[in-house]
């Protein structure tokens, strides 16, 4: 019985859909800002449950909107639900599901590429980062012009283990373009194996969890959506500094459709070139006549501990970057 109660008081009571509230307030998507609202309550739900079970956690939601997968996180039995929303002409939703929650969801106004969700849980909840996943989720439905720089910023965290992280291996489900997703989980050898593959694969576990056409969002992107699971790895595969490991992949891949030597001959200056190659593949046991797509997260492994020796024994190798790191291309898009 007094489960029962429990269940019913996780119940939110009867609201107008999250679509009659977007026409009631007259809220529009902007362009500008690549809006597109999930108006759909069970696909809501299914990106809900994607994450995995949110019963009695504590849920950080970027870029809420005007609430559709908070009202299922809600549903669901987050025990805490904090919504970070940079747009305040969504506050008026979000009050009304803050009002229905009896205090179980917080607002935050503010911009989630620059937020710190150090604070934002209770110390009791974190976990050591070789132990239990801890029982906090990150979900969004991101406007597709941050998601890639946030997923970028966020991988340097989870490196760190600061920001949300500083908690443990917090697990995120965020929505991207399909195309963005198929290339964070593509293998060696696939068409969409990048750069991005092997940042997200070095430092998460990441799931193609399901599609959702785009027709299912208002209004209609031109591209279908995919929903992507990270789990952060115990240890990364490629354990060195984050912006080493960057500049060494993105390098490699800055001539894809060549051979590996070609971008990886980017890393130094042209009067060290042909040696310096010759040492990087020679030292690395690495087929210097593979294309970069081809390279497996092992093989980038130990180009990245041999650039890292180089490194060491000349440090004015270092700043040598010809090509824009990830992180500034990131700081670029905002």
């Amino acid at each position: 019985m007094a489960g029962r109660v429990g269940l019913a008081a996780l119940r939110l009571p009867p609201l107008p859909s999250t679509g009659e509230l977007v026409k009631l307030y007259r809220l529009q998507a902007l362009k500008q800002l690549s809006q597109n609202f999930l108006l759909d309550p069970k696909l809501s739900s299914k990106i809900v449950r994607s994450s995995g079970r949110v019963r009695g956690c504590h849920v950080c939601e970027v870029g809420p909107g005007p609430g559709n997968i908070t009202r299922s996180i809600l549903e669901q039995g987050a025990e805490r639900v904090t919504v970070i929303e940079k747009d305040d002409r969504f506050l008026p939703t979000l009050q009304l599901l803050q009002d229905a929650s009896q205090g179980r969801l917080d607002i935050q106004l503010g911009d989630v590429l620059t937020f710190n969700m150090e604070k934002l849980f209770p110390d009791d909840l974190a976990c050591a980062w070789d132990g239990t996943l801890p029982k906090i989720h990150i979900i969004g439905n991101l406007p597709f012009n941050v998601a890639t720089p946030l997923i970028i910023r966020w991988l340097h965290d989870i490196s760190r283990q600061r920001n949300a992280w500083v908690n443990g291996r917090v697990r995120m489900t965020l929505t991207f373009q399909l195309e963005v997703v198929q290339r964070m989980v593509a293998p060696p050898n696939h068409p969409q194996r990048c750069r991005l593959s092997v940042m997200c694969q070095n430092w998460c576990q990441v799931y193609h969890k399901f599609t959702i056409p785009g027709r299912a969002f208002v209004p209609k992107p031109d591209v279908d959506v995919g929903i992507a699971h990270f789990i952060p790895l115990k240890e990364p595969q490629i354990p060195l500094n984050f912006k080493l490991v960057e500049k060494v992949v993105r390098c490699v891949f800055s001539f894809r459709q060549k051979y590996c030597h070609h971008g990886a001959a980017v890393l130094f200056p042209p009067a060290l070139r042909d040696e310096l190659v010759t040492k990087l593949f020679t030292v690395a046991d690495v087929d210097r006549k593979l294309r970069p797509f081809q390279l497996t997260i092992f093989e980038f492994n130990r180009l990245c501990h041999a650039y890292a020796a180089m490194v060491e024994e000349n440090p004015r190798l270092a700043t040598y970057n010809r090509e824009k790191p990830l992180i500034e291309e990131a700081e670029e898009n905002d």
